[in-house]
């Protein structure tokens, strides 16, 4: 793609030259302009490449409709601590707050609200069965199926926490009108993150104990829409536990590992891959460095991928055989991929927010 191309992309979706001369031979993650934040910002979500929202655990959330030029702050509540976001179209979207008693100064105990004009105003959500303490991670699965001579999408919305635990998880098969908890205490000690592929298959990142120091990482797998679950990867080492995941492909997966070892010597990186729809997990090499950190993880292809990371992040090209340092930001705790005309926006958040626009 030459410059005038690139310049024309870049125009079709509104964005500066700047923005649209990113996308060269060599990509660059471009910072964003955002509010200063102190510490790791968690969750970052978008609709289509120009509408999306960003939290953080002062009780803020932003709302950009120019693929993230300019953020309008729509939540400013102290005492919330914004840790999920899932939205299901411009208009009606989740938030999830992380709860008290983990964090200081989180005093807000309402787990999940729900707004319906696009973020301007939030609604606690009533959730029957057991009470959650807190929400880590929302996953948002629209399944196509014919109503009446027409094609329609069918909305499920998962919201699991919390780290530290306890680990519940709340469902809703109506895009988010009804809601209903469960308790998975008994197969894990913490929820991080929650995918599902399709309406049968889904995964749970979590953690074999609330005592770090005894916590080894561990993945759940469910084949029936999370009636049942089974434990398909469980690692042999203290003070871990898996983070976040990306499944660029029904059957190929990846999941972040994350160590919180004081023992410098033990300074190995890994993270974990799966090929076959997650039955089984391989763990594979990232660094060799007791400073690395993992948290966030995002693919836009079986081969092409990032991690998030404590400096920076790492990015592959060959599904993760091999990494490269990569200026995204600091501590990026979520990556995500929007696909558009023009090409791929990918967005992470960590300390700061980044763009990366690829032609492809």
């Amino acid at each position: 793609m030459d410059r005038r191309q690139l310049l024309l992309t870049g125009a079709a979706l509104g964005l500066t030259p700047g923005l649209a001369l990113a996308q060269d031979a060599s990509p660059q993650w471009i910072k964003l302009s955002t509010e200063p934040y102190r510490g790791k910002q968690d969750d970052i979500v978008f609709v289509d490449a120009m509408t999306g929202w960003y939290g953080n655990g002062a009780g803020k959330l932003f709302k950009t409709t120019d693929g993230g030029q300019t953020w309008v702050k729509q939540l400013d509540r102290p005492g919330t601590f914004v840790r999920a976001l899932g939205f299901v179209d411009a208009d009606l979207g989740f938030l999830g707050n992380i709860g008290p008693d983990y964090f200081p100064g989180v005093t807000d105990t309402t787990p999940l609200y729900r707004t319906r004009d696009g973020g301007t105003t939030w609604e606690p959500i009533a959730i029957d069965g057991p009470a959650i303490t807190g929400i880590c991670a929302i996953d948002v699965l629209k399944t196509q199926f014919i109503n009446a001579g027409v094609l329609a999408n069918r909305v499920t919305v998962r919201a699991g926490g919390r780290v530290g635990g306890p680990a519940l998880l709340a469902t809703s098969r109506d895009g988010g009108e009804t809601w209903t908890s469960e308790d998975l205490s008994s197969l894990t000690a913490m929820i991080l993150d929650v995918h599902f592929v399709d309406e049968r298959i889904g995964f749970i990142c979590g953690a074999t104990d609330t005592d770090v120091a005894q916590s080894r990482a561990l993945i759940l797998r469910t084949g029936d829409g999370g009636r049942s679950w089974s434990r398909v990867y469980e690692g042999s080492r203290g003070f871990e536990l898996t983070w976040k995941m990306s499944f660029p492909t029904e059957t190929t997966g990846y999941a972040t590992v994350q160590s919180y070892n004081p023992d410098t010597t033990v300074s190995g990186r890994v993270f974990v891959k799966t090929t076959d729809g997650g039955q089984n997990w391989t763990e594979m090499p990232l660094i060799d460095n007791a400073a690395v950190r993992e948290f966030g993880v995002g693919f836009i292809d079986e081969n092409r991928g990032w991690i998030g990371a404590v400096p920076n992040g790492f990015a592959t090209v060959d599904g993760g055989a091999t990494w490269t340092p990569v200026q995204m930001g600091n501590a990026v705790n979520k990556v995500r991929v929007v696909r558009h005309a023009g090409g791929t926006a990918v967005f992470a958040i960590g300390v700061e927010v980044h763009r990366l626009d690829l032609p492809i």
